[in-house]
């Protein structure tokens, strides 16, 4: 049985024009110098990586509702507290999926505790994590899943990596890039927003979170880093 309303929340730069829509759940989180978060009404992407990432959202789940929750302004800078604003206000509005297609380098109480009650919520937390080098936040906190890009996999696919870097990987590019072709923007952040718009199109068809990381595993073309298993 299929479901409907799938909530799917996006936390990153925005999104293009045409998607800032009235009736689109949207908010913008800005900290101030005094370290308080406020809520303000979106604007356009001004980095263009909402943008690209919100395609790959559409493409794997066109029924899922996306919940804008800007974060980054134009420098392409955000804070840990703005981030764990955004989290809780998608917690509040009820998503089902928050992608997190960014990592921050360091923990910070004010995201971890977020995330614990994003999950508490049973909500399906998503973060991208780099396939080398140091750990990055919300990826590293427990209940997370960690998404990486891997060159592996076409639009389509995914792997089961299972590996202290990340958990999944996914396909590392946008949609209009050829398989062969370097990403043009970060890999994980991509891989992370094609790995949770397939989790979407899963609950859509009607899948659980309790299944959801078996159903994962068993449909990943490749496990680990060694071998193609479909």
């Amino acid at each position: 049985m299929t479901r409907t309303g799938i909530r799917l929340g996006l936390v990153d730069s925005g999104l293009p024009p045409g998607f800032c829509r009235d009736e689109m759940p949207a908010c913008r989180f800005v900290q101030d110098d005094t370290g308080a978060v406020q809520q303000t009404p979106v604007v356009p992407d001004p980095l263009g990586h909402g943008t690209t990432v919100s395609a790959i959202l559409r493409h794997h789940g066109p029924e899922a509702m996306l919940y804008n929750a800007q974060v980054f302004d134009a420098k392409g800078v955000t804070t840990a507290a703005t981030v764990a604003a955004a989290i809780d206000w998608l917690v509040a509005v009820q998503v089902d999926v928050i992608n997190l297609s960014l990592g921050l380098q360091q923990d910070r109480t004010v995201l971890r505790e977020a995330c614990v009650r994003a999950v508490a919520a049973d909500i399906i937390l998503i973060a991208s994590a780099p396939a080398q080098g140091a750990a990055v936040y919300p990826a590293q906190y427990p209940g997370v899943i960690r998404a990486t890009g891997d060159a592996r996999c076409a639009v389509a696919e995914i792997s089961w990596l299972d590996s202290g870097q990340a958990d999944f990987g996914a396909c590392p590019r946008a949609l209009d890039q050829a398989r062969d072709d370097p990403p043009r923007i970060g890999g994980a952040s991509l891989g992370a927003a094609h790995l949770s718009g397939q989790v979407a199109a899963y609950l859509q068809a009607g899948g659980t979170r309790e299944r959801l990381w078996e159903d994962l595993v068993s449909r990943a073309q490749y496990v680990h880093s060694e071998r193609r298993i479909k």
